[in-house]
């Protein structure tokens, strides 16, 4: 499967302290893992990848033109003063491939309508990370970028996302980066990257 983006001796450092370095490989269509022990870099890893901070070293390839990339960092305390409706709107911004009636199903798949009118500093950790999934998979983009999809989620949230990603290592033209500690059950890989501690 022809890859969508390439990398190769990719390296950050960050206060002369490297984070990770000779790191290359692709990014093809479906659900690609990147794994890691605590501090290993996997968050740093989908930054560079966002374009949000350049690495220090190596080079990133795009082999698709004009490729959409959706990333949200779930500590980010950026939306705190918008209201969940708001939240969505400013993150649908850019992404013209935006699933407005996705988004729609899964704030109800995700229970998120008893929220709906509520700052997001007022949602629990888990509620504010739902409404960064459901905007991570109505995004459209070509490339996702998703951290620690998991964490501080209910059961059935857990469940839904499972089936999100299992659906989207099917897709043919478009890429989810999940940065975990281990696969998602149940979801086939199209590619694994393992940061040494």
């Amino acid at each position: 499967m022809t890859p969508l983006l390439t990398f190769h001796q990719l390296g950050f450092a960050h206060a002369s302290l490297s984070v990770f370095s000779g790191l290359s490989g692709q990014i093809a269509p479906g659900v690609t893992l990147v794994s890691g022990d605590e501090g290993a870099g996997k968050t740093t890893l989908l930054r560079v990848l966002a374009g949000e901070w350049a690495p220090s070293a190596g080079s990133l390839v795009w082999r698709v033109p004009q490729p959409s990339v959706f990333w949200a960092d779930p500590r980010s305390s950026a939306w705190d003063s918008l209201t969940l409706e708001a939240c969505l709107a400013v993150l649908s911004a850019g992404h013209p491939a935006w699933d407005s009636a996705l988004a729609a199903d899964l704030q109800d798949a995700l229970e998120l309508a008893p929220h709906a009118g509520k700052e997001m500093f007022r949602l629990s950790t888990g509620s504010r990370r739902k409404v960064l999934l459901t905007a991570a998979f109505a995004s459209g983009a070509t490339l996702t970028l998703l951290d620690m999809p998991f964490a501080a989620l209910d059961a059935p949230s857990r469940g839904v996302v499972r089936k999100l990603l299992a659906e989207a290592a099917q897709h043919a033209h478009r890429a989810w980066v999940v940065a975990d500690y281990e696969a998602p059950a149940g979801v086939p890989l199209s590619g694994r990257l393992s940061l040494p501690a």
